[in-house]
Protein backbone atom coordinates (compact mmCIF):
# COMPACT_ATOMS: atom_id res chain seq x y z
CA UNK A 1 0.00 0.00 0.00
CA UNK A 2 1.60 3.18 -0.86
CA UNK A 3 -0.41 6.31 0.01
CA UNK A 4 -3.46 4.49 0.37
CA UNK A 5 -3.02 2.92 -3.26
CA UNK A 6 -2.47 -0.98 -4.12
CA UNK A 7 0.59 -1.64 -5.47
CA UNK A 8 0.85 -5.10 -6.77
CA UNK A 9 3.57 -7.15 -6.57
CA UNK A 10 5.32 -10.89 -6.80
CA UNK A 11 8.75 -12.23 -5.46
CA UNK A 12 10.92 -15.01 -7.06
CA UNK A 13 14.09 -16.41 -4.41
CA UNK A 14 17.31 -15.40 -4.45
CA UNK A 15 20.50 -15.25 -2.39
CA UNK A 16 21.44 -12.18 -0.19
CA UNK A 17 25.31 -12.64 -0.02
CA UNK A 18 26.05 -10.44 3.67
CA UNK A 19 28.68 -12.79 4.68
CA UNK A 20 26.80 -15.83 4.49
CA UNK A 21 24.20 -17.03 1.48
CA UNK A 22 20.90 -16.07 3.15
CA UNK A 23 17.92 -17.27 0.96
CA UNK A 24 15.38 -14.21 0.23
CA UNK A 25 12.31 -13.73 -1.28
CA UNK A 26 13.11 -10.28 -3.76
CA UNK A 27 10.06 -8.21 -3.81
CA UNK A 28 9.03 -6.87 -7.28
CA UNK A 29 6.63 -4.15 -7.69
CA UNK A 30 4.24 -2.39 -10.49
CA UNK A 31 5.62 0.72 -9.78
CA UNK A 32 9.37 -0.54 -10.27
CA UNK A 33 10.58 -0.68 -7.09
CA UNK A 34 12.09 -3.86 -5.65
CA UNK A 35 13.13 -4.67 -1.88
CA UNK A 36 16.40 -6.32 -1.34
CA UNK A 37 16.76 -5.65 2.21
CA UNK A 38 16.89 -2.41 1.07
CA UNK A 39 14.54 -0.55 -1.59
CA UNK A 40 15.90 -0.24 -5.03
CA UNK A 41 14.57 0.48 -8.64
CA UNK A 42 15.66 -1.94 -11.52
CA UNK A 43 19.12 0.53 -12.09
CA UNK A 44 20.12 -0.65 -8.51
CA UNK A 45 19.34 -3.94 -8.76
CA UNK A 46 21.37 -4.31 -11.30
CA UNK A 47 24.07 -2.69 -9.22
CA UNK A 48 23.18 -4.68 -6.44
CA UNK A 49 24.18 -8.08 -8.52
CA UNK A 50 26.98 -6.44 -10.10
CA UNK A 51 28.29 -6.10 -6.12
CA UNK A 52 27.67 -9.62 -5.41
CA UNK A 53 25.00 -8.35 -2.88
CA UNK A 54 21.89 -10.22 -4.58
CA UNK A 55 22.98 -13.52 -5.90
CA UNK A 56 21.97 -16.49 -7.60
CA UNK A 57 24.72 -18.79 -7.21
CA UNK A 58 26.90 -19.61 -4.10
CA UNK A 59 30.41 -20.35 -3.68
CA UNK A 60 30.94 -24.44 -2.72
CA UNK A 61 31.91 -23.86 0.95
CA UNK A 62 29.93 -21.23 1.69
CA UNK A 63 27.25 -21.16 4.56
CA UNK A 64 23.77 -21.05 3.55
CA UNK A 65 20.65 -19.78 5.83
CA UNK A 66 17.24 -19.86 5.69
CA UNK A 67 15.73 -17.62 8.60
CA UNK A 68 14.06 -19.85 11.05
CA UNK A 69 14.38 -22.80 9.59
CA UNK A 70 17.57 -23.91 8.79
CA UNK A 71 21.35 -23.35 7.66
CA UNK A 72 23.95 -25.52 6.10
CA UNK A 73 26.82 -25.60 3.84
CA UNK A 74 27.15 -25.64 0.17
CA UNK A 75 28.83 -28.43 -1.67
CA UNK A 76 28.31 -29.06 -5.46
CA UNK A 77 26.27 -26.32 -6.66
CA UNK A 78 24.14 -25.69 -9.63
CA UNK A 79 22.62 -22.50 -10.54
CA UNK A 80 19.50 -22.64 -12.54
CA UNK A 81 19.76 -18.76 -13.68
CA UNK A 82 22.61 -16.12 -14.14
CA UNK A 83 22.61 -12.81 -12.53
CA UNK A 84 22.29 -10.82 -15.43
CA UNK A 85 19.02 -13.08 -16.50
CA UNK A 86 17.61 -12.96 -13.56
CA UNK A 87 17.65 -8.74 -14.40
CA UNK A 88 15.97 -9.45 -17.30
CA UNK A 89 13.16 -11.78 -15.34
CA UNK A 90 12.25 -9.01 -13.17
CA UNK A 91 11.92 -6.48 -15.99
CA UNK A 92 9.89 -9.24 -17.55
CA UNK A 93 7.54 -9.45 -14.07
CA UNK A 94 7.43 -5.40 -13.78
CA UNK A 95 6.12 -5.67 -17.58
CA UNK A 96 3.68 -8.37 -16.41
CA UNK A 97 2.46 -6.48 -13.61
CA UNK A 98 1.58 -3.34 -15.48
CA UNK A 99 -0.66 -5.59 -18.16
CA UNK A 100 2.14 -4.90 -20.62
CA UNK A 101 4.12 -7.57 -22.77
CA UNK A 102 7.17 -8.94 -21.51
CA UNK A 103 10.26 -10.08 -23.45
CA UNK A 104 8.51 -13.22 -23.87
CA UNK A 105 5.49 -12.21 -25.37
CA UNK A 106 7.18 -8.85 -27.31
CA UNK A 107 9.38 -11.72 -29.30
CA UNK A 108 6.29 -14.48 -30.29
CA UNK A 109 4.46 -10.88 -31.76
CA UNK A 110 7.80 -10.47 -33.49
CA UNK A 111 7.63 -13.87 -35.07
CA UNK A 112 3.91 -13.59 -36.05
CA UNK A 113 4.96 -10.30 -38.16
CA UNK A 114 7.70 -12.10 -39.32
CA UNK A 115 5.47 -14.85 -40.73
CA UNK A 116 3.59 -11.82 -41.99
CA UNK A 117 5.85 -10.20 -44.06
CA UNK A 118 8.70 -12.12 -44.78
CA UNK A 119 10.91 -9.10 -44.67
CA UNK A 120 14.50 -8.64 -44.05
CA UNK A 121 13.91 -5.92 -41.39
CA UNK A 122 10.87 -7.92 -39.61
CA UNK A 123 13.85 -10.76 -39.08
CA UNK A 124 16.11 -8.61 -37.88
CA UNK A 125 13.75 -7.53 -35.22
CA UNK A 126 12.75 -10.94 -34.41
CA UNK A 127 16.65 -12.03 -33.52
CA UNK A 128 16.65 -8.93 -31.82
CA UNK A 129 13.70 -9.89 -29.55
CA UNK A 130 14.73 -13.84 -29.67
CA UNK A 131 18.19 -12.07 -28.05
CA UNK A 132 16.23 -10.40 -25.29
CA UNK A 133 14.38 -12.78 -23.82
CA UNK A 134 16.30 -14.12 -21.18
CA UNK A 135 17.87 -17.37 -21.80
CA UNK A 136 16.20 -19.51 -18.65
CA UNK A 137 12.66 -18.40 -19.94
CA UNK A 138 13.30 -18.81 -23.73
CA UNK A 139 12.00 -22.06 -23.60
CA UNK A 140 8.30 -21.04 -22.60
CA UNK A 141 8.24 -18.79 -26.17
CA UNK A 142 6.47 -20.86 -27.98
CA UNK A 143 4.37 -22.70 -25.77
CA UNK A 144 5.49 -25.96 -26.75
CA UNK A 145 7.20 -28.22 -23.99
CA UNK A 146 8.26 -30.29 -26.35
CA UNK A 147 10.23 -28.62 -28.96
CA UNK A 148 10.54 -25.73 -26.47
CA UNK A 149 12.73 -22.85 -28.41
CA UNK A 150 14.98 -25.24 -30.51
CA UNK A 151 12.91 -24.23 -33.55
CA UNK A 152 13.24 -20.34 -32.90
CA UNK A 153 17.05 -21.32 -31.83
CA UNK A 154 17.44 -22.78 -34.97
CA UNK A 155 15.64 -19.66 -37.08
CA UNK A 156 17.68 -16.80 -35.47
CA UNK A 157 21.14 -18.41 -36.03
CA UNK A 158 20.21 -18.61 -39.80
CA UNK A 159 21.17 -15.33 -41.66
CA UNK A 160 18.10 -14.09 -43.84
CA UNK A 161 18.97 -15.37 -47.47
CA UNK A 162 19.22 -18.86 -45.86
CA UNK A 163 16.56 -18.86 -44.62
CA UNK A 164 14.09 -17.41 -47.29
CA UNK A 165 16.38 -19.92 -49.66
CA UNK A 166 13.16 -22.44 -50.89
CA UNK A 167 16.22 -25.20 -51.22
CA UNK A 168 16.82 -25.29 -47.41
CA UNK A 169 15.50 -28.16 -46.10
CA UNK A 170 16.23 -27.86 -42.21
CA UNK A 171 13.71 -26.99 -39.78
CA UNK A 172 14.66 -23.43 -39.87
CA UNK A 173 12.53 -23.56 -43.31
CA UNK A 174 9.83 -21.83 -41.48
CA UNK A 175 7.76 -25.46 -41.94
CA UNK A 176 7.43 -25.36 -38.14
CA UNK A 177 6.26 -21.71 -38.13
CA UNK A 178 3.62 -21.92 -40.88
CA UNK A 179 2.27 -25.37 -38.81
CA UNK A 180 2.20 -24.36 -35.35
CA UNK A 181 1.77 -20.21 -35.57
CA UNK A 182 0.57 -17.68 -35.07
CA UNK A 183 2.62 -17.59 -31.58
CA UNK A 184 1.36 -14.21 -30.22
CA UNK A 185 -1.92 -14.33 -28.04
CA UNK A 186 -1.54 -10.46 -28.32
CA UNK A 187 -0.51 -7.69 -25.51
CA UNK A 188 -1.72 -8.56 -22.37
CA UNK A 189 -5.24 -6.98 -21.86
CA UNK A 190 -4.75 -2.88 -20.44
CA UNK A 191 -6.84 -1.17 -18.09
CA UNK A 192 -9.46 0.60 -18.85
CA UNK A 193 -8.50 4.18 -19.94
CA UNK A 194 -8.41 7.28 -17.44
CA UNK A 195 -9.12 10.39 -17.61
CA UNK A 196 -6.29 12.61 -20.07
CA UNK A 197 -4.03 13.34 -16.14
CA UNK A 198 -3.38 9.97 -15.87
CA UNK A 199 -0.45 9.61 -17.28
CA UNK A 200 0.34 7.72 -20.58
CA UNK A 201 2.56 5.12 -19.03
CA UNK A 202 3.77 3.61 -15.59
CA UNK A 203 5.74 6.56 -13.72
CA UNK A 204 8.25 4.17 -12.11
CA UNK A 205 10.05 4.72 -9.20
CA UNK A 206 13.22 6.68 -7.99
CA UNK A 207 14.78 6.13 -4.48
CA UNK A 208 16.08 8.11 -2.65
CA UNK A 209 18.46 6.49 0.24
CA UNK A 210 19.39 8.08 3.66
CA UNK A 211 23.09 8.53 2.28
CA UNK A 212 25.99 10.60 4.10
CA UNK A 213 26.96 13.33 2.04
CA UNK A 214 30.66 12.82 2.73
CA UNK A 215 30.57 10.11 0.19
CA UNK A 216 28.39 12.11 -2.59
CA UNK A 217 31.21 11.62 -4.83
CA UNK A 218 30.11 7.33 -4.63
CA UNK A 219 26.60 7.74 -4.36
CA UNK A 220 23.61 8.06 -6.74
CA UNK A 221 23.88 11.32 -8.95
CA UNK A 222 20.00 11.86 -7.61
CA UNK A 223 22.15 12.76 -3.72
CA UNK A 224 21.74 16.22 -4.71
CA UNK A 225 17.80 16.08 -4.30
CA UNK A 226 17.99 15.33 -1.03
CA UNK A 227 17.80 17.68 2.23
CA UNK A 228 21.51 17.28 3.55
CA UNK A 229 22.87 18.12 0.57
CA UNK A 230 25.53 21.15 0.46
CA UNK A 231 23.58 23.63 -1.57
CA UNK A 232 23.74 27.41 0.46
CA UNK A 233 20.09 28.42 0.58
CA UNK A 234 19.63 32.70 0.99
CA UNK A 235 16.09 33.29 2.75
CA UNK A 236 16.16 36.88 3.34
CA UNK A 237 19.53 38.44 4.87
CA UNK A 238 20.99 35.20 6.03
CA UNK A 239 22.42 32.22 3.92
CA UNK A 240 22.04 28.61 4.86
CA UNK A 241 24.45 25.52 4.25
CA UNK A 242 21.21 23.27 3.13
CA UNK A 243 17.65 22.77 2.94
CA UNK A 244 18.44 21.16 6.57
CA UNK A 245 19.53 24.58 8.17
CA UNK A 246 16.72 26.47 6.34
CA UNK A 247 14.11 24.58 7.25
CA UNK A 248 15.12 24.26 11.22
CA UNK A 249 16.33 27.78 11.38
CA UNK A 250 12.22 28.61 10.86
CA UNK A 251 11.16 26.80 13.80
CA UNK A 252 12.76 28.85 16.28
CA UNK A 253 12.48 32.78 17.09
CA UNK A 254 15.18 33.25 18.81
CA UNK A 255 18.02 35.18 16.56
CA UNK A 256 20.78 32.88 18.43
CA UNK A 257 19.46 30.08 17.59
CA UNK A 258 18.59 30.64 14.01
CA UNK A 259 22.32 31.67 14.01
CA UNK A 260 23.40 28.12 15.67
CA UNK A 261 21.49 25.99 13.40
CA UNK A 262 23.68 28.07 10.53
CA UNK A 263 26.71 26.98 11.49
CA UNK A 264 25.68 23.15 12.88
CA UNK A 265 28.13 20.78 11.02
CA UNK A 266 25.20 17.61 10.77
CA UNK A 267 21.58 17.21 11.10
CA UNK A 268 21.97 15.54 14.45
CA UNK A 269 23.31 18.89 15.79
CA UNK A 270 20.47 20.67 14.31
CA UNK A 271 18.12 18.11 15.85
CA UNK A 272 20.46 19.02 19.44
CA UNK A 273 19.72 22.57 19.17
CA UNK A 274 16.21 22.85 17.98
CA UNK A 275 15.50 19.97 20.82
CA UNK A 276 16.61 22.27 23.81
CA UNK A 277 15.10 25.73 21.86
CA UNK A 278 13.43 27.77 24.24
CA UNK A 279 12.21 29.68 21.96
CA UNK A 280 10.13 27.38 19.79
CA UNK A 281 7.89 28.79 17.20
CA UNK A 282 4.42 28.14 18.43
CA UNK A 283 2.59 25.21 16.15
CA UNK A 284 5.00 24.84 13.80
CA UNK A 285 3.99 21.05 12.96
CA UNK A 286 1.10 22.38 11.62
CA UNK A 287 2.67 24.32 9.19
CA UNK A 288 5.70 22.32 8.69
CA UNK A 289 4.83 21.12 5.11
CA UNK A 290 3.97 24.49 3.75
CA UNK A 291 7.55 25.66 5.58
CA UNK A 292 9.26 22.98 3.58
CA UNK A 293 8.02 22.95 0.17
CA UNK A 294 8.68 27.08 0.57
CA UNK A 295 12.58 26.01 1.43
CA UNK A 296 12.88 23.54 -1.58
CA UNK A 297 11.31 26.54 -4.06
CA UNK A 298 14.10 28.20 -3.04
CA UNK A 299 16.65 25.59 -3.32
CA UNK A 300 15.58 25.09 -6.83
CA UNK A 301 15.19 28.36 -8.28
CA UNK A 302 18.61 28.98 -6.84
CA UNK A 303 20.58 25.97 -8.14
CA UNK A 304 19.50 25.57 -11.65
CA UNK A 305 21.57 22.99 -11.94
CA UNK A 306 19.90 20.72 -9.04
CA UNK A 307 16.14 22.03 -10.80
CA UNK A 308 17.51 19.84 -13.74
CA UNK A 309 18.58 17.14 -12.05
CA UNK A 310 15.08 16.79 -10.41
CA UNK A 311 13.54 17.50 -13.99
CA UNK A 312 15.36 14.54 -15.19
CA UNK A 313 13.12 12.37 -12.68
CA UNK A 314 10.62 12.57 -15.31
CA UNK A 315 7.38 11.40 -13.50
CA UNK A 316 9.22 8.95 -11.51
CA UNK A 317 7.58 8.49 -7.60
CA UNK A 318 10.02 9.76 -5.45
CA UNK A 319 10.34 7.68 -2.11
CA UNK A 320 12.70 9.93 0.13
CA UNK A 321 14.37 7.30 2.89
CA UNK A 322 14.43 8.69 6.06
CA UNK A 323 15.30 6.29 9.14
CA UNK A 324 14.52 9.19 11.77
CA UNK A 325 11.23 10.16 10.39
CA UNK A 326 8.17 8.78 9.13
CA UNK A 327 6.57 11.55 8.72
CA UNK A 328 8.78 13.07 5.86
CA UNK A 329 10.56 9.51 4.98
CA UNK A 330 9.74 5.84 4.49
CA UNK A 331 10.86 5.78 7.99
CA UNK A 332 11.65 1.95 9.40
CA UNK A 333 7.80 1.94 8.74
CA UNK A 334 5.74 2.71 5.65
CA UNK A 335 6.11 6.45 6.75
CA UNK A 336 3.95 9.34 5.23
CA UNK A 337 6.84 9.64 2.36
CA UNK A 338 6.04 13.77 2.46
CA UNK A 339 9.24 15.04 1.24
CA UNK A 340 9.19 12.65 -1.55
CA UNK A 341 5.86 14.06 -2.31
CA UNK A 342 7.01 17.84 -1.97
CA UNK A 343 10.06 16.75 -4.18
CA UNK A 344 7.27 15.83 -6.63
CA UNK A 345 5.03 18.76 -6.05
CA UNK A 346 8.08 21.58 -6.83
CA UNK A 347 8.96 18.94 -9.97
CA UNK A 348 5.46 19.76 -11.32
CA UNK A 349 5.98 23.15 -10.65
CA UNK A 350 8.88 23.48 -12.66
CA UNK A 351 7.00 21.81 -15.74
CA UNK A 352 4.31 23.91 -15.32
CA UNK A 353 6.84 27.20 -15.25
CA UNK A 354 8.44 25.78 -18.31
CA UNK A 355 5.11 25.61 -20.25
CA UNK A 356 3.78 29.25 -19.31
CA UNK A 357 0.95 27.66 -17.29
CA UNK A 358 0.34 29.53 -14.11
CA UNK A 359 0.86 28.01 -10.88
Amino acid sequence: MVDGERVEGTWRWVFIHNGHYFLTPLEIYADGAIYCWEWVDLDGLAEKLRSGWVVTEAEPGGRGSAHGLASWTFDTVYSEVAAEELLGEVADLIDELNDRPDSSDRCAIAVDRFLASRSEPDFAALREAYDAVPEHLRMYVLGDQDAKDAPLHELCEKSYDEVMDPDDVTRANLAYFEEYGPFASGARPSHRPGPADDGAAPRGFLPLGNWNIRYAGEQSPHIGLRNDFPAPIAVGDETYPSVEHAYWAQSTSDPAERAAIRRAGSAWEIQQITAASAAPVPDFHRMRTAVMAWVLRLKFAQHPDLAELLLATGDAVIHYDDLHSDFWGRGPHAGGNWMGHLLELVRAELVAQRAGIPH
